[in-house]
């Protein structure tokens, strides 16, 4: 369930000029569920072969087409597949700079590039279910970019941000990171008391555990819309998870002695952020996740870095 690819139209330019073309979209559509070699693409699309090549060729240095080689009745051909299945495109502002010392990006909470996921499960938007209730295979539905709530009871959707960290000069340094989310356990219904220990990746380092209290229904979240019964889960708590150089914590609490050079920030061109519960947990507890238009707060998921300037 890896092959999503989330466009950012802010620093992606040059992924989407690749889409400049309609033959290129053509051919990646034409292998999404194939391979085929440069000449049954031309054939298929009724195309030169020589506009064939040229297109495929700008696909591979876009990272969306593979090739290899092999072998073919009259000697070597280069067999071509689609990296991947979806490709998203989100259509971002900068990243907002915040008291001159911080870069914060906010994240729909459907917006996540893969996922494992048990029932009961879900998701919806401001304005009704999307797909299938307990389905799984709902989480990749196209719609969940629209989605404001998401649940489920054990494992864990992931969402790629970008790392903005690459683009500090040599003049800033990372001081911490912040992760900032309205989250609550997941039981039929709800239940005030129901406990619920939810993980928190970044890059694959699990950083910490925070045990939710329960999942709240005494009362309609204030963004919650009004079609959304009252015996389903309708706010979370606004958690802040926040590694530094010493460790990581919870809304202050230490959680974790991870810090922020476990994370090898300068290793990837994303920041994977992974939210779940873990078949191990001592409670097993389930999970809402509260986006904008649902919850008390209305907001998605918000990183954000923090950074000094050297002197």
């Amino acid at each position: 369930m890896q092959n999503v690819l989330v466009i950012d139209s802010y620093r992606d330019t040059k992924l989407i000029q690749a889409f400049a073309s309609e033959v290129r979209i053509r051919i990646v559509e034409l292998l999404q569920n194939q391979e085929l070699n440069v000449t049954e693409i031309a054939r298929r699309l009724e195309i030169p072969q020589s506009t064939a090549a040229t297109a495929i060729l700008l696909l591979e240095q876009a990272g969306l087409v593979e090739s290899r080689t092999a072998n073919g009745v009259k000697g070597g051909q280069k067999i071509c597949a689609s990296r991947y299945k979806q490709i998203l495109i989100t259509f971002n502002p900068p990243p907002a700079q915040m008291a001159n010392n911080a870069i914060e990006v906010e994240m729909p909470v459907g917006l996540f590039t893969s996922y494992h996921v048990s029932a009961p499960c879900g998701l919806c938007s401001r304005e009704g279910i999307i797909g299938y209730l307990d389905v799984p295979a709902t989480f990749f539905s196209p719609d969940r970019i629209k989605a404001a709530l998401v649940w489920f009871e054990k494992g864990y959707v992931e969402y790629k941000f970008p790392n903005n960290t690459l683009y500090f000069n040599t003049k800033k340094t990372l001081q911490r990171i912040e992760l900032i989310m309205e989250i609550s356990s997941e039981v039929p219904g709800t239940d005030k008391k129901w406990l619920s220990d939810i993980s928190v990746w970044i890059n694959e380092v699990e950083i910490g555990v925070w045990t939710s209290p329960g999942d709240f229904g005494d009362q309609r979240g204030k963004f919650t819309p009004p079609f959304w019964k009252l015996e389903g889960s309708q706010y979370g708590l606004l958690t802040t998870w926040t590694v530094t150089s010493q460790g990581t914590s919870v809304a202050d609490t230490p959680v974790s002695s991870v810090a922020l050079p476990d994370l090898h920030l300068k290793d990837h061109h994303s920041i994977k952020v992974r939210i779940g519960v873990n078949d191990s947990a001592n409670h097993i507890g389930g999970i809402n996740i509260f986006g904008k238009g649902f919850g008390n707060y209305d907001q998605d998921i918000i990183l954000r870095l923090f950074y000094k300037e050297d002197i």
